[in-house]
C-alpha cells in the first residue's frame, strides 16, 4: 500500500468489523469454502510466489517447496479437522451441579492483524491466516516490506481471491505498521524479533487487545557422543544453513562434548561440500541475506573467535558463505545476540551440567537441539531447561508437524499456532453453563437460617 492510501486504514477496520457483523464468517460451510479458496489461489500462483521469494531471498525452488508453499498441507489439515473444532465441548460437572449442563462454545475474536516478517514472507503470513480463517475471523495483513517481491505477490493474490470487507493486505514501511498498531484489533499476530516483538505488546496494551508474539532467540544444539555422527552432521548442516540461516529455529549455535568434537568438524567440512561444494556462492541451492543492513551486522560477528570453514563474503552479492566459527566465548558478541546467518559457533564441554548451565543463563529460546540416544540424557535436558519447544535427534522438522503447538516462550514469544492451536489462537472459548425447570433446591436462597451446617458438610 502507498503512503497516501494509509488514511483508509480505518475504513479498511470499519469495512470488516460491518462485515463480520453480518455472521457470515461463523458459518462454518463459508471458513471450509474461504480455505480451499486459499489452497486454490496459491496453486494457481505457484510460479509468482517462486519468482518472487528468488528474488527476495535468492532461495533454492526446492526450499520454497517445503518450506513456503508447504504452507497448503496446514490448510488441508485444518479443512480436515475444522468440524470437529468448531463443534461445543461438553465438559463435566461435580455432583452438587447435577441439574446442570456445561459446554464450551468456541466464536471468532473478530477482526485480527497479521504482522509477518522477511525470512519466510509467505509461509508466515498465510500460516496464521489459515488459523485465522478457520477460527471465523475478519483479517487484515502486513507483510514484511524487507521482502518486498513476496508483500507484492501476497497483496495481488489475497486482493484477486478475497474481499478486502473479510480479508485485505496493507503493504508499506514502518508508518503503515505504526497506522495498523493505532487501531484496535481483537487480536495481533506478530512473528519478528525480541525488539519489535515489546513494540508490539506495548501497542497492543493501549485497547487491551491479546497478542500472540512469535519471536525467536538463540535455539541451542548439544551434540552428545552417543550419535550416528554422519546422520547427526547432516540434519545440523541442513537445519542451520537452509535459507542462508535466517530461520527463527535453526540452530544458533552448538554446544559440542570434547570428545567428539574432532570429528564432527571434518562431519560439517565434508558435508558443506557435498551439500553446496567447494563455492558455495555458485551452488544453486544455498540462498542470500535479505538486505545490505542484515550483512553488515553478520560480517561483523565474523570477527569472533576463529573460522574454522567458510568465512567468505561478497557485499555486493550479500553472499555468506556457509561458515563454522570455534574458540567462541560466551561473551563474543556473537554469542550475545541471535544470529539469524549461516555462522554457526561452537563451543566445547567435557560434562552436560557445564551446557545446560551455558542455556540457562540465557534468555528462554524458541528451540531447543539434542543429539543423544542416551534416554538418561534426554530426559535430564527436557526437565533441566526450558524453551518453546524441543527437536531430538534432528533440526527444524519440528515445525512441520501440525498436531504440535508452536511457539516460544519468555523471550522467544507468548502463544503459539499451527494445526488446532491456530484454531484456538484466533477462537475465544466461551463457557456455558445451563440449568434445568425440573428441580429448583432452596439451599441458596435467603433466609439462610439453619443452612450453614449443610454448607459445611457440602464444602467439607
Amino acid at each position: 500500500m502507498i503512503t497516501t492510501e494509509l488514511s483508509k486504514i480505518g475504513d479498511i477496520i470499519q469495512n470488516q468489523r460491518e462485515f463480520f457483523e453480518t455472521g457470515k464468517t461463523k458459518d462454518v460451510t463459508f471458513r471450509i469454502e474461504q480455505l480451499k479458496n486459499l489452497k486454490q489461489a496459491i496453486i494457481e500462483h505457484e510460479q509468482a510466489i517462486v519468482e518472487a521469494l528468488k528474488a527476495d531471498l535468492h532461495k533454492p525452488e526446492l526450499e520454497i517447496y517445503i518450506t513456503e508453499i508447504g504452507v497448503i498441507k496446514e490448510i488441508d489439515y485444518a479443512i480436515k479437522h475444522i468440524n470437529t473444532w468448531t463443534k461445543p465441548k461438553k465438559t463435566a460437572v461435580s455432583f452438587d451441579f447435577f441439574s446442570y449442563s456445561a459446554k464450551i462454545y468456541p466464536e471468532p475474536l473478530g477482526v485480527v492483524l497479521i504482522i509477518g516478517p522477511w525470512n519466510y514472507p509467505f509461509q508466515l503470513i498465510i500460516s496464521p491466516l489459515v488459523g485465522a480463517i478457520a477460527a471465523g475471523n475478519c483479517a487484515i495483513i502486513k507483510p514484511s516490506e524487507i521482502a518486498s517481491h513476496t508483500s507484492s505477490v501476497v497483496a495481488k493474490i489475497i486482493a484477486k481471491h478475497f474481499d478486502p470487507a473479510y480479508i485485505a493486505v496493507v503493504e508499506g514501511d514502518v508508518e503503515a505498521s505504526q497506522k495498523l498498531l493505532a487501531e484496535k484489533f481483537d487480536h495481533i499476530f506478530f512473528t519478528g524479533g525480541t525488539a519489535i516483538g515489546k513494540i508490539i505488546m506495548a501497542a497492543a496494551a493501549k485497547y487491551l487487545t491479546p497478542v500472540t508474539l512469535e519471536l525467536g532467540g538463540k535455539s541451542p544444539c548439544i551434540v552428545d557422543t552417543d550419535i550416528n555422527l554422519e546422520h547427526t552432521v547432516r540434519r545440523i548442516t541442513w537445519g542451520k544453513f537452509i535459507n542462508a540461516g535466517q530461520t527463527c529455529i535453526a540452530p544458533d549455535y552448538l554446544l559440542v562434548n570434547k570428545k567428539i568434537k574432532k570429528d564432527l568438524i571434518d562431519g560439517l567440512k565434508k558435508c558443506l561440500r557435498e551439500f553446496y561444494g567447494d563455492n558455495p556462492i555458485s551452488s544453486l541451492d544455498y540462498a542470500r541475506i535479505i538486505s545490505q543492513k542484515h550483512f553488515d551486522r553478520l560480517v561483523n560477528f565474523l570477527k569472533d573467535g576463529e573460522v574454522i570453514i567458510g568465512g567468505e563474503n561478497q557485499s555486493s552479492e550479500r553472499y555468506i558463505a556457509p561458515t563454522v566459527i570455534d574458540n567462541v566465548s560466551s561473551e563474543d558478541s556473537v554469542m550475545q545476540e541471535e544470529i539469524f546467518g549461516p555462522i554457526l559457533p561452537i563451543i566445547e564441554y567435557t560434562d552436560v551440567a557445564e551446557a545446560i548451565a551455558l542455556i540457562n543463563s540465557k534468555p528462554k529460546p524458541l528451540a531447543l537441539y539434542l543429539f543423544s540416544q542416551n534416554k538418561n540424557l534426554q530426559k535430564r535436558v527436557l526437565q533441566e531447561t526450558s524453551s518453546g519447544g524441543v527437536c531430538i535427534n534432528d533440526t527444524v522438522m519440528q515445525v512441520g508437524v501440525s498436531s504440535l503447538p508452536f511457539g516460544g516462550v519468555g523471550d522467544s514469544g507468548i502463544g503459539n499456532y499451527h494445526g488446532k492451536a491456530s484454531f484456538d489462537t484466533f477462537s475465544h472459548n466461551k463457557s456455558v453453563l445451563q440449568n434445568s425447570f425440573w428441580l429448583d433446591l432452596k439451599w441458596r436462597y435467603a433466609p439462610y437460617e439453619g443452612k450453614l451446617p449443610l454448607i459445611k458438610k457440602l464444602l467439607g
